[in-house]
């Protein structure tokens, strides 16, 4: 059951979101991205506590397509060091995983 993931990232913004996930989809790198919207961040940053507003999103893919897919968002994406992270989905319909799998599958 386990072999698709959710990918969270966090964004500079919307635009940015979207242009990336935009991307990754139609390369098959995910079958899907949600941008979910604006959130308020507080992190530690070169030695500083910094606020910005960010915009998160989760991506639905193989879990085989993971490892390419968190490289393509860092390549595409404005940070240096961008938040990307891999979630297990423990259980899900079978309909569902496998259109995650045709989908995103890479």
């Amino acid at each position: 059951m386990g072999n698709v993931v959710s990918v969270y990232a966090v964004f500079a913004d919307g635009e940015e979101a979207r242009r990336i996930g935009r991307a990754v989809v139609e390369e098959r790198l995910a079958a899907c991205v949600n941008v979910l919207g604006a959130c308020q961040s507080i992190y530690r940053w070169q030695g500083a506590v910094e606020e910005a507003q960010e915009v998160a999103a989760v991506f639905k893919t193989a879990m085989t397509t993971a490892p390419r897919l968190m490289e393509r968002i860092a390549a595409l994406h404005s940070y240096d060091v961008p938040a990307i992270t891999v979630w297990p989905i423990a259980d899900t319909l079978p309909d569902y995983r496998a259109w995650i799998v045709e989908n995103g599958g890479g």
